[in-house]
C-alpha cells in the first residue's frame, strides 16, 4: 500500500489523507513520513507493524473474512434499523434560468452580483403524532424533506454555480410547525428512524459550514429561524436581524426561538455545537441562552445574547445589507476561502475538523501552485517520462 503523492505528483494524499494516517490509525510520525514519500508503498508485515491495516488476509480467505468483520461491526452498531422504515423517492424539483424550485426549498440565483438566496418554508401539515405517524408522512416528513432538499441545493450550488459568491439564507411561515418537529425529533430521539434524520440534520449542516462561499443569514419579518432552522443563524458568517417592522408590511416583528435541537444534536466538525463554538470566550454566555429555551427573542434580545451579528432597524436595513454584499463579493474568493474556513471552527480540533475545515483550504491552495499544476509541475509532467522543476522556495 502507498500514498505516492508528495513524490510523484507534488500535492498530498486526498481528502485528508496525512491526517488520518496519523491521527485515525495512529501511526507514529517517523513510521508515516517515510510511508508517505517512498514511491514503492509497504508491504503487508510492516503495514501490520506500523498500524497503517488492523490484518493480513490471504487472497483465498479475503471475502470470507470481510463477511465477518462486517457482521461483528453490525452487531455493536446502535443503528439496529429494526421496524419499518421510509422509502426516499426522488426529490421534486425544477430548474428555471435563475433558480431552483423544491417543495420546501427554494433557490434564487443573481449571477450578476453572485448571490443564491436559500430560503426555507416552515412546514404546512401538522407534526405526527407518533412513530406511525411519521411513516405515514413517509419522505414528505417535513424534517427530512427539508434536510434532503437543503442538500441537494448546497451541493447544486457548490458543483454547478462556482462563481457565486455568497450564500443567502431566509425562511418563511409558521414557528409552530417547526418548533412542533423539533419537538418530536426530541421526544422520540431514542428511535432509530428519528435518530437518521437527527443525523441526516446533523450531516447537511456539516455541509453548510464547510461550503466555500460566504454564509449570510437575513431575519425579517414573516422568518421561522427557531430550533433546528435557528442553527443557519448560528452557522453564518454574518447575520443581521431586523427591528420591529418594515414600513408598509403589517407583519410581526421577527424573533428567534431555541430549542434543545441547538444544544447537542448538530455537532460541527470539530465535536462542538455551533453555539459553544460561538460562546468560546465565555461559556456562561451559553448558560444565559440555554436558559432561554422556548422564549421568542427580538432582535434586541437576541444582539444582546450574542445569537446575530447586526441588530438594524428599517431606516439602515436595506443600505446596510447591500453595502455588506457589495463589498464581500468584492473581495479576493481565495482569501474568503481561507479566512472563513479558519474562523467557523472556533475552538479544538478534530480529525474530521483537521480533513474538511482548515485543512481542505490549504490543501486546495497546494493543489493550485505552480509546483503542480504549472507547465513544468508535476502533475504536467507525471506519465511522460520527464522529470518536474520545482521553484525550491519555502513560502
Amino acid at each position: 500500500m502507498a500514498l505516492p503523492e508528495v513524490p510523484l505528483l507534488a500535492v498530498l494524499p486526498g481528502t485528508g489523507g496525512l491526517t488520518r494516517v496519523v491521527d485515525k490509525r495512529k501511526v507514529r510520525r517517523d513510521h508515516a513520513d517515510y510511508f508517505c514519500t517512498i514511491e514503492e508503498g509497504i508491504k503487508g508485515k510492516r503495514a501490520v507493524q506500523w498500524r497503517l491495516v488492523d490484518e493480513i488476509v490471504p487472497n483465498s480467505k479475503l471475502e470470507a473474512k470481510v463477511a465477518e468483520r462486517s457482521r461483528e461491526f453490525a452487531a455493536a452498531s446502535t443503528r439496529n434499523g429494526n421496524g419499518k422504515g421510509i422509502s426516499l423517492a426522488p426529490l421534486t424539483r425544477s430548474f428555471d434560468d435563475n433558480g431552483i424550485r423544491y417543495g420546501f426549498v427554494s433557490v434564487d440565483i443573481n449571477r450578476a452580483e453572485r448571490i443564491a438566496t436559500i430560503s426555507i418554508k416552515a412546514p404546512d401539515v401538522s407534526a405526527p403524532a407518533d412513530i406511525d405517524g411519521m411513516i405515514a408522512q413517509g419522505a414528505s416528513f417535513w424534517p427530512l424533506q427539508v434536510a434532503r432538499e437543503l442538500d441537494d441545493a448546497i451541493l447544486h450550488l457548490r458543483i454547478n454555480e462556482l462563481e457565486t459568491a455568497m450564500l443567502v439564507f431566509k425562511s418563511h411561515g409558521e414557528r409552530a410547525g417547526v418548533l412542533a418537529c423539533d419537538a418530536f425529533l426530541e421526544a422520540n430521539k431514542a428511535h432509530w428512524l428519528v435518530n437518521e434524520v437527527r443525523q441526516y440534520w446533523k450531516r447537511v449542516l456539516k455541509r453548510i459550514d464547510v461550503t466555500s462561499r460566504t454564509l449570510v443569514t437575513l431575519v425579517e419579518p414573516g422568518s421561522c429561524f427557531v430550533g433546528t432552522l435557528a442553527e443557519l443563524v448560528f452557522a453564518a458568517d454574518r447575520s443581521y436581524m431586523l427591528i420591529g417592522q418594515k414600513q408598509g408590511d403589517n407583519r410581526a416583528p421577527p424573533t428567534i426561538e431555541l430549542s434543545a435541537m441547538n444544544f447537542g444534536p448538530y455537532p460541527m466538525s470539530h465535536g462542538l455545537t455551533r453555539l459553544q463554538s460561538r460562546f468560546q470566550a465565555d461559556p456562561t454566555d451559553l448558560d444565559r441562552a440555554q436558559e432561554k429555551i422556548g422564549e421568542a427573542l427580538d432582535a434586541s434580545k437576541a444582539e444582546q445574547l450574542g445569537l446575530i451579528t447586526f441588530a438594524l432597524d428599517d431606516i439602515d436595513w436595506d443600505d446596510e445589507v447591500r453595502v455588506f454584499f457589495e463589498e464581500r463579493t468584492s473581495f479576493s474568493p481565495d482569501s474568503l476561502t481561507g479566512m472563513e474556513a479558519n474562523l467557523r471552527f472556533v475552538g479544538p480540533e478534530t480529525m474530521e475538523s483537521k480533513i474538511f475545515s482548515r485543512l481542505t483550504a490549504w490543501q486546495n491552495w497546494i493543489f493550485q501552485r505552480p509546483n503542480a499544476v504549472g507547465e513544468q509541475g508535476a502533475l504536467r509532467r507525471y506519465g511522460t517520462g520527464q522529470k518536474a522543476q520545482f521553484d525550491m522556495t519555502r513560502v
